[in-house]
């Protein structure tokens, strides 16, 4: 049967390396990113006709913890049910037991993560900084006063993706997100060392470790230097913030207003404001709403 069209040939359709169960997902071979346990592909959407991520969690290092199988799923499932402009989407979870994956699909943001984004764009203004953590303290609101209550525990400049048409960001990377339920507090050490708070270390944490992971993201926004870079491994890092001291990043932070402001979301947990309370902040009064949403869908 002669392909379509008259001159396309195989090598114009890209095929697909995996398609999902429901036939609706088709994978690529091209990669978007790894991390230890997680690959990302490009994928599409055949139903609406847009490329997605096809995310593969490697479960092989589980095998032997069912119960920590059953809660990956179903934590990736609640992320389903999430829905806030500025929280990454995800379409589709479903475990392969076959391969030992647990694939689920998300949408892309055009510009990649807001790391890379940030340093290829040096010349921003603190308006647009501004609005970037306006948008982020919106999606951790969403997270913290979700029920039951979610906390992201690896929130940093990399796990937050940008749609660069739109200056919207979007956070994403639940790989580590955590539902705690009524108690609001939860018991596992997991995360970016240079972006965790001093009571993560401690294994009891509330959502607040959040807010000083989006402190630190603030000061990497601001500095475009990832913090505690003056430290060459987790140990010299974990005994910094173990024993309070701030990252040299800080005091490269000219503003007085911006500087404050981040040193409100890293302080001692019970001083440290919700996300509720930070959106209400002078800081943020030059960004009126419509601003923090220019890129609401």
């Amino acid at each position: 049967m002669p392909a379509a069209g008259p001159h396309a040939s195989d090598r114009d359709v890209e095929p697909f390396v995996e398609v999902d169960p429901t036939g609706r997902f088709g994978r690529y071979n091209d990669l978007l990113g790894a991390g230890a346990v997680k690959k990302v592909y490009r994928a599409f959407d055949q139903e609406e006709g847009i490329e997605v991520a096809w995310n593969q969690v490697r479960l092989r290092n589980f095998t032997e913890d069912p119960l920590l199988i059953n809660r990956l799923h179903s934590e990736v499932k609640l992320l389903r049910s999430l829905s806030n402009k500025y929280i990454i989407v995800c379409y589709s979870v479903w475990l392969d037991e076959e391969h030992s994956f647990l694939n689920f699909i998300t949408e892309v943001c055009t510009s990649g993560n807001l790391r890379n984004y940030r340093r290829k764009h040096r010349h921003v203004s603190l308006k647009a900084l501004k609005k970037w953590s306006k948008q982020l303290l919106e999606g951790l609101e969403y997270l913290h006063t979700h029920d039951p209550c979610i906390i992201h525990r690896d929130l940093n400049c990399s796990n937050v993706f940008v749609n660069g048409n739109s200056g919207q960001v979007k956070i994403g990377d639940f790989g580590f997100a955590t539902i705690t339920g009524k108690s609001h507090t939860a018991h596992s050490i997991l995360g970016t060392p240079e972006f965790m708070a001093p009571e993560l270390y401690e294994e009891d944490y509330t959502e607040m470790v959040d807010i000083y992971s989006f402190g630190m993201c603030l000061l990497e926004m601001v500095t475009m230097e990832i913090p505690y870079s003056e430290c060459d491994n987790v140990a010299k890092i974990y005994k910094k913030v173990t024993a309070g001291v701030k990252p040299q990043a800080l005091s490269k932070v000219a503003d007085p207003e911006v500087k404050a402001f981040i040193l409100k979301c890293i302080a001692e947990p019970r001083a440290r404001p919700s996300a509720s309370d930070l959106l209400k902040d002078p800081f943020f009064s030059e960004v009126s709403d419509d601003e923090a949403e220019t890129a609401a869908p």
